[in-house]
């Protein structure tokens, strides 16, 4: 009797003991919460809606802010250049000097046939003034007076002539000097010393550039830019900043910052594109007429973007993102969302997501939708194999 009662006992402990083997192996607890030993630990972050700056890249053409084709005023032969070819010359400085012997002479005689009228305005008026009292008393006729102040006048008006002759002789004496129209860098010299110049030549002397500052012109589609113009107009998007920064044909970052300064008002037909201008700051030189550049500027902020890091996004075969979150019951939620590009470590999110998601970026390897999982702050250590991590208790200061 003792035997039988004892094999009962020992059926009953094993039963026992099989029953809580597999209650320690449940991955669910009493609620059925998936709280138990096997839930994976994951790490998440929770997100909410900001303002992301939109980045447009686009590729531009820098171009002088001022631009100068020296070009005689008179016809002449070259006698000096005054200037080093590619050297920086200032506004009014002389270039070249012309021959100003004829125009000196064509100055001589000017002044030469100004007093020559000079003289016969003073006769002509002096005879005037004697016939006024003359006609009065009717000594002589006054038809002779009247001649006589007509032809004071006509010799007054001379006088002007000869005068605006004088000076327009001074004018092209002053022309044998050709100055710089304005400062800048010149290029090289197109006539050298003895050549004939004139007036209406069609090539210039030399080209004078101002590069400090320069203009980068930008080439933006029309379509971008009538997308963009609606998204601000519905509220999507907001004016971004006009600060913009270049980068340079050999991959490298321009130091200085420029700024948008207009945009074109038409389109251009063969191209399709719209012309954007910036102003750059250029003191080092560094920047030449008809170098290529890259600008990159925020042309517009989202105000309703997310931004996640990098690896908690995930593709389909057929490329479309999607994240895991962290669900109800704590189970893993798979959630296609709208991205196109990233921001430093993050991808920017424009659709998917609402204020508050968590979006779990550790643990997400062979991650299924619904698995039961464990979250916590993705700042907190995660523990491989999903067990959970045990508190060691460290030493405090001073103890």
């Amino acid at each position: 009797m003792q035997m039988v009662i004892r094999k009962s006992i020992g059926r009953i402990a094993l039963i026992s003991l099989t029953l809580t083997m597999m209650a320690a192996c449940s991955g669910t607890d009493a609620d059925g919460n998936g709280k138990g030993r096997n839930a994976r630990e994951v790490g998440y972050v929770v997100v909410n809606p900001q303002a992301v700056p939109v980045p447009t890249e686009l590729g531009g053409r820098v171009a002088a802010s001022a631009t100068s084709e020296v070009r005689p005023q008179i016809s002449g032969v070259i006698l000096k250049r005054n200037f080093a070819e590619g050297s920086y010359v200032r506004a009014g400085q002389p270039l070249f000097e012309i021959d100003p012997s004829l125009y000196r002479a064509a100055v001589n005689q000017a002044a030469a046939d100004l007093a020559s009228a000079q003289a016969t305005a003073n006769t002509a008026a002096t005879k005037a003034d004697r016939y006024r009292p003359l006609a009065e008393i009717e000594a002589v006729a006054k038809q002779d007076y009247t001649d006589a102040q007509g032809q004071a006048q006509v010799a007054r008006a001379a006088v002007a002539q000869r005068r605006a002759a004088l000076d327009t002789a001074r004018i092209n004496l002053r022309f044998t000097t050709v100055p710089a129209p304005i400062s800048g860098r010149i290029g090289r010299s197109l006539f050298t010393k003895g050549a004939l110049v004139s007036a209406g030549q069609a090539e210039p002397l030399a080209i004078i550039q101002s590069t400090d500052p320069v203009y980068v012109d930008m080439q933006q589609s029309s379509a971008d830019l009538t997308r963009l113009r609606r998204s601000f107009a519905s509220g999507g998007m907001q004016n971004g900043s006009t600060a913009v920064h270049l980068r340079l044909e050999d991959g490298s970052e321009y130091p200085q910052t420029g700024q948008v300064q207009f945009s074109e008002v038409t389109v251009d037909e063969a191209t399709g594109s719209v012309t954007l201008r910036a102003r750059f700051p250029n003191p080092q030189g560094l920047l030449l007429p008809g170098m290529f550049v890259t600008a990159i500027f925020d042309q517009a902020i989202n105000p309703n973007a997310f931004l996640i890091p990098q690896q908690a996004l995930q593709r389909d075969f057929d490329g479309t993102p999607f994240v895991y979150l962290v669900g109800k019951d704590n189970k893993a939620e798979r959630r296609k969302v709208v991205t196109d590009r990233t921001a430093g470590a993050n991808w920017v999110v424009t659709g998917g997501l609402k204020a508050g998601d968590r979006i779990i970026t550790q643990g997400t390897s062979g991650l299924a939708h619904g698995a039961a999982i464990k979250p916590v702050p993705a700042s907190r250590a995660q523990v491989p194999g999903g067990a959970a991590a045990k508190a060691k208790p460290t030493a405090k200061a001073g103890g």
